[in-house]
């Protein structure tokens, strides 16, 4: 009976009509919802890491957490080349292990979105070796060929490539130098532990996009380097012996705006001032970004761990 009637114009009244459209609408946004939520996948992935000497607790856990990510994406996804490492046999104390493979974000066929279980750790001592096991539980995707290959490098008390670091004392500047072969958007974050901190689009662009053109380096909070008169610059502190921090590098040529923040206080109150970038949960941004990547096959991003010493 309802097929016949869709045949039949001229017994429908325009309510019913009305309730045609909407419903086949429903429909349709649930297929293609369902479509969407395809693009991504679960991914469960442990790997265990046997720290060298010179290596503290923060920096194994780190580690091992960036390598069971890189595992698991491999794992599902699969490399783009046939050899991406040497298998290294250590023995510790007596005992033989199996230790690492170098696997980058460049050769895995997938990219990392969000944990979506916090991280769990097993730490132990064989003598004086460390020994982290890590368990994680993780949304990703595909890497599909239409995302762009942009160039990110983040920087330490200078603007040139030649100052690329992963590792900063307090007192050290931050800068970031980017290039795209394609025209688009970026965002940046830092993330310390359960908050994400917005360091691109600066704090006073009102209108929460940063644009960028293709061919032409760029380098970030730097007032000499870059001409923008909103232009933040930031120097690492910590409070800790040692900090492990991530920077989030998220670039599409398709545009998007940052997400939803607030302008902490904390750091007014305690200095008299309004250092801080602004700012958002770890979950939020997060949720922020699973959106963002599962609506635009095109977003690329990159992390990239840093250490900051006191």
């Amino acid at each position: 009976m309802e097929i016949l009637l869709i045949f039949a114009p001229q017994r429908y009244s325009k309510r019913r009509r009305m309730r045609r459209i909407l419903l086949f609408t429903l429909g349709l946004f649930c297929c293609l919802s369902t479509l969407q939520a395809a693009k991504t996948k679960t991914i469960k992935a442990e790997y265990t890491y046997y720290a060298p000497e010179n290596v503290t607790l923060e920096q194994a856990k780190q580690t091992a957490l960036q390598r069971a990510r890189l595992q698991g994406l491999a794992d599902e996804f699969g490399t783009n080349m046939n050899q991406i490492g040497t298998t290294i046999r250590e023995n510790v104390n007596g005992e033989s292990s199996a230790s690492v493979f170098q696997l980058t974000n460049s050769t895995v066929k997938g990219e990392w979105i969000r944990d979506i279980d916090e991280p769990k750790y097993e730490i132990k001592y064989v003598g004086s070796s460390l020994i982290v096991s890590v368990k994680v539980k993780f949304e990703a995707r595909e890497m599909k060929s239409v995302t762009v290959d942009y160039e990110a490098k983040v920087l330490r008390n200078g603007t040139d490539d030649k100052f690329e670091a992963d590792e900063f004392k307090n007192g050290d500047d931050l800068f970031l130098s980017f290039k795209t072969p394609k025209a688009g958007y970026l965002a940046v974050y830092l993330v310390e532990g359960d908050v994400a901190y917005c360091l691109l689009p600066y704090r006073n662009q009102t209108d929460g996009i940063c644009q960028v053109k293709a061919n032409r380096r760029y380098v970030f909070f730097s007032t000499t380097e870059d001409k923008d008169a909103n232009v933040d610059e930031y120097v690492m502190t910590t409070d800790k012996q040692i900090e492990s921090d991530i920077v989030y590098i998220i670039f599409s040529p398709n545009e998007f705006s940052k997400a939803a923040d607030t302008q902490s206080d904390r750091q007014a109150k305690l200095e008299g001032t309004a250092g801080l970038p602004r700012e958002l949960s770890f979950e939020k941004f997060q949720n922020w970004l699973s959106r963002l990547m599962g609506q635009d096959e095109k977003m690329g991003i990159k992390s990239i761990p840093i250490l900051i010493k006191k």
